[in-house]
């Protein structure tokens, strides 16, 4: 059974929420949710001109609502970070959401013959610029009553599978981050920290890593949303620390 969250339309009026990812997939049906309900999303991505389509989607509807920064994780420097964390210190008073979305697959091969540069590839992108854009980020999540940073799991990042290479090790390394991130944070701030594994999900990276399977079977990003919805609201404000799943989730008292 999915998990029903019945949030109130200006349940994040005035908040800012920054979005990795967010030209596609689940990043990008989250930047328009979030949108919706009254965020002021901040888009990240590689890719301009996509990033660019979902800015006009979400402009055309939520007026004001809305901005992109394009960014290559896989060639991003910390200057590059720093310079982000700059421009969004200018802009806002703070930062209130932080949705790690964005990974590279990677090879699916056995440890012994993993290519080499996608092995540093998937490192860069999934752990180190995940890392890095948390660090900078952190003053101004720190400066929010009730911030919330969101790192996107995988089953494989939390019971080890046969050929999932780099991209199960770095989801490995994502969940030791959110746990000593939220440790660290959690009697000093207001910023809440989770992981959240989505499942299969109807995206091109779930394409890609199971080419024969019908896309059909699995559930679209859209009808996921509840759940993100809910860590974002008042509700789950004492949700901390903890690897959750879409499938099964269930309101915490």
């Amino acid at each position: 059974m999915s998990f029903n969250y019945s949030a109130d339309k200006n349940m994040l009026l005035n908040k800012t929420i920054l979005i990795t990812g967010a030209s596609d997939g689940i990043g990008k049906v989250c930047a328009k949710t979030f949108a919706n309900y009254g965020a002021t999303v901040v888009l990240l991505g590689r890719d301009q001109n996509k990033l660019e389509q979902v800015y006009d989607e979400i402009e055309k509807l939520q007026p004001g609502k809305v901005i992109i920064h394009p960014l290559d994780f896989k060639t991003a420097a910390i200057n590059d970070f720093q310079t982000l964390a700059a421009s969004l210190n200018e802009q806002f008073n703070s930062l209130d959401g932080l949705i790690h979305n964005a990974a590279l697959l990677g090879a699916r091969s056995p440890i012994e013959f993993y290519p080499d540069q996608d092995w540093s590839d998937l490192m860069q992108v999934n752990v180190n610029a995940v890392f890095r854009l948390t660090q900078v980020l952190l003053p101004a999540l720190g400066k929010s009553s009730d911030a919330r940073i969101i790192f996107t799991s995988s089953s494989v990042g939390r019971v080890g599978r046969a050929f999932w290479g780099a991209y199960a090790v770095s989801k490995f390394a994502i969940e030791g981050l959110m746990q000593t991130l939220a440790e660290e944070v959690e009697n000093t701030t207001g910023i809440r920290v989770n992981s959240l594994n989505p499942g299969g999900t109807r995206t091109n990276m779930r394409r890609d890593a199971y080419p024969a399977e019908n896309p059909e079977t699995q559930p679209s990003a859209e009808s996921i949303m509840p759940v993100y919805l809910y860590l974002m609201s008042p509700e789950a404000r004492t949700i901390h620390g903890q690897a959750l799943n879409v499938r099964g989730f269930k309101a915490q008292a």
